[in-house]
């Protein structure tokens, strides 16, 4: 019996008991399990994602709204970035204290292409929501996020994340607020991956620095 063969006699054995007639969407499916591992404060959570992401070596960063513009304007600066693309739908006051003169406001165009992408030193977004206990950032492609391109080839992404609002505990709850069919990026710290001796080499599939900024209103 080849393995194909096991695999389809498992499945009908599986199926031995359900009517022909019935489709999915008529089995109801138990949802009883665990939502979150534990109860925190909404402070304790921000924590939690805060040392999440940093495990996975994205550099963390916390700030006020007044002082988002000025804080990646310094990022920028300490990257020595000449460029940064931008999503049409970024707030304008994140990048004004941006010298315009040192540093190139690339907008997020369909006519972009990846090795425009690649010379471009940065890119700055937002977030459709970020999960605590995973440490996972998620990109839904929202209009504070671009096309999904634009975070996956500049070597630096600095992503915006507005406290408490975008922040659940768990990825049952992020599902909740997630479109099945929009585009997803699930980002847990920068691009990396080892090889057989798990020697780690950063920024194979994505950007090499992952800074994100927990914005606390």
């Amino acid at each position: 019996m080849s393995s194909r063969d096991l695999v389809l006699a498992r499945v009908r054995r599986a199926l031995a008991d359900v009517p022909r007639t019935e489709r999915p969407s008529e089995a109801p499916v138990d949802r009883g399990y665990a939502r979150a591992h534990g109860n925190r404060t909404t402070s304790q959570t921000v924590d939690l994602l805060a040392e999440n992401l940093a495990d996975y070596r994205a550099v963390v960063h916390r700030t006020d709204p007044e002082g988002l513009p000025g804080l990646i304007a310094w990022l920028l600066d300490g990257r020595g970035a000449t460029s940064v693309v931008l999503p049409p739908g970024l707030p304008d006051g994140w990048l004004s204290a941006v010298d315009a003169q040192r540093v190139e406001r690339i907008a997020d165009t369909p006519e972009l292409t990846p090795h425009d992408l690649d010379a471009v030193s940065s890119v700055v977004t937002g977030c459709a929501v970020a999960v605590a206990e995973t440490g996972t950032v998620v990109l839904d492609a929202g209009p504070d996020q671009g096309r999904r391109r634009i975070t996956l080839v500049p070597d630096h992404h600095i992503c915006v994340i507005r406290v408490p609002e975008q922040v659940v505990d768990s990825v049952p709850q992020a599902l909740e607020r997630l479109a099945p069919g929009r585009p997803l990026t699930w980002i847990s710290g920068p691009s990396a991956t080892s090889d057989i001796e798990l020697d780690r080499v950063e920024g194979v599939h994505g950007p090499r620095t992952l800074e994100v900024v927990l914005v606390e209103s």
